[in-house]
This record gives C-alpha cells, sequence and structure tokens, in this order.
C-alpha cells in the first residue's frame, strides 16, 4: 500500500474522530486518481472491522444525472454501511456526532442471495432481491464545506453518516420500482419530491452497477445486505431540533429526529 493512501486515511479517520473538516484531497493532490480514492475508503473500512464493526451493507452515490454533472462525472460511486450507522425509525441523531449533515430520501434493497458481477443484470438484481423498504440516509462529509469532488468523496466512504429503513417489507413483484413515488418532508413541510426512475432510471439498475464495480475489488454483494441504492430527490440540510420524514407510496414510511 502506497503512503499516499496511508496519509489520506488516517486525515480522514481524524476528521471523523475530531469533527473537523480537513481540505479536500484533489485540493491537497490533484492527480489523486478514484481508483486510489476506493483504496484509501477500503483502507479505513478495515481498520473499522478490526476494530469490531460490521459491515452489514453498502450505498450507493451520485446517481442523479444532474449531481453527476455537477461533479464533472459520468458514474456513480460506493461506500459500504456498518452495523454503527444504522438508527431505528423514528430514532434521534445527535447533530454534535456529524460535521455537516444532510438528509436524503432513498428505496433500500434487503437481499436474499449473493451477487457478484461482472455481468449482473436488472434482473438478477429483481432475483436476488428479498424485500424492499423505504430509507432515510444521513449524509456528511469529512470534507470541509462539501467542496468534494468525485475522488473526495469516494475516499470517504461516499460521505457516508447514518441511515434508517422503515416502512413495511414489500417484495418487488408488488409494485413498480420506477413509478415509486416519494415526498421527503421537513418539520411536517414538504422539502422535495422524487420518483424511482430518478436514480438511472430504475434502482435496481443501480444495484447491478453496485455489484459490477465491486468485482473491481473482489467484492461481492452478500444475502441479508442492506443497499441503499440513490437518492430519488436533493440533499436537504439537518439542524438541531428538526425531524425529517419520507412517505413513500407503496411502501409506507420512514422518520429521524435530529437534536
Amino acid at each position: 500500500m502506497s503512503s499516499k493512501i496511508q496519509h489520506f486515511a488516517a486525515k480522514l479517520a481524524e476528521a471523523e474522530v475530531t469533527r473537523v473538516g480537513i481540505d479536500p484531497l484533489t485540493y491537497t493532490d490533484p492527480d489523486i486518481t478514484v481508483n486510489e480514492a476506493y483504496h484509501i475508503q477500503l483502507e479505513n473500512i478495515k481498520k473499522k472491522v478490526s476494530e469490531g464493526r460490521k459491515i452489514i451493507g453498502k450505498k450507493i452515490g451520485l446517481t442523479s444525472v444532474a449531481v453527476q454533472n455537477l461533479l464533472g462525472v459520468n458514474e456513480p460511486d460506493y461506500g459500504h454501511l456498518l452495523d454503527t450507522m444504522m438508527i431505528e425509525n423514528g430514532g434521534t441523531i445527535f447533530c454534535e456526532t456529524m460535521i455537516q449533515p444532510k438528509v436524503e430520501g432513498e428505496i433500500a434493497f434487503i437481499l436474499k442471495n449473493d451477487l457478484k458481477g461482472p455481468n449482473i443484470t436488472v434482473l438478477d438484481v429483481l432475483q436476488a432481491t428479498d424485500y424492499v423498504v423505504p430509507a432515510l440516509e444521513i449524509v456528511d462529509s469529512r470534507i470541509q464545506d462539501w467542496k468534494i469532488k468525485l475522488q473526495d468523496t469516494v475516499a470517504d466512504n461516499a460521505s457516508s453518516g447514518f441511515y434508517v429503513i422503515g416502512g413495511k417489507p414489500t417484495k418487488i413483484s408488488e409494485i413498480n420500482l420506477e413509478l415509486i413515488g416519494m415526498a421527503l418532508y421537513q418539520n411536517g413541510e414538504v422539502a422535495n419530491t422524487g420518483v424511482g426512475a430518478a436514480v438511472l432510471g430504475n434502482p435496481a439498475g443501480c444495484v447491478a452497477w453496485l455489484a459490477n464495480r465491486l468485482a473491481d475489488y473482489d467484492i461481492s454483494l452478500k444475502a441479508g445486505e442492506v443497499i441503499l441504492s440513490g437518492a430519488l430527490s436533493g440533499m436537504v440540510v439537518a439542524k438541531p431540533g428538526e425531524t425529517f420524514t419520507a412517505r413513500f407510496a407503496h411502501l409506507g414510511q420512514v422518520s429521524v429526529n435530529f437534536k
């Protein structure tokens, strides 16, 4: 492993502990590659696993064409979900545990079979899925002021923070993923809305992309894992005292409080 990967992994790990954002990696080292960024992410994930945390799923980011255009990229990214990131439905997150939290509404896939790329298709994802549920992802960035490029967010575990799943387990055969509508409420008022087709045309397509991308690092999606398939609408800044609820057609709702 290169000293560059170790150096940046340590910087991001320190920022997570101190809750003080750091300069973008792409500012410090303009030549850093996406592949190096993924290895930085994996270095910190391996460290956390060695300390007793468990990988319980994956998250997909940058699934919106608008966000991709903003960052000048043409593909999503991914991060790892750890057991310490899970918040119960209706639970509370203390803002002091994060740097600059934002909330997104997503559809979560719970797998019943392993998926390993390459060449995974949407049909493969549908057959490997046990059920889907509504989810909230609370993203955060260890990069100061969210001044990120693709390499920055990839290295930072895809700007992960916490996540919440709720609603009711629903079989994919009972719904049309592309047409599932969502409304994200902030303190009882609609903050934004979205639909399943907003994420690469189909949330299952995002999961297929993930399985194939992970093959580059000899990683597979495991039965029982939670896969956050990407935000159906924009991120909303969260502050102490606020409550967020995402209501999905057919899937139910999920909520979280901030203090």
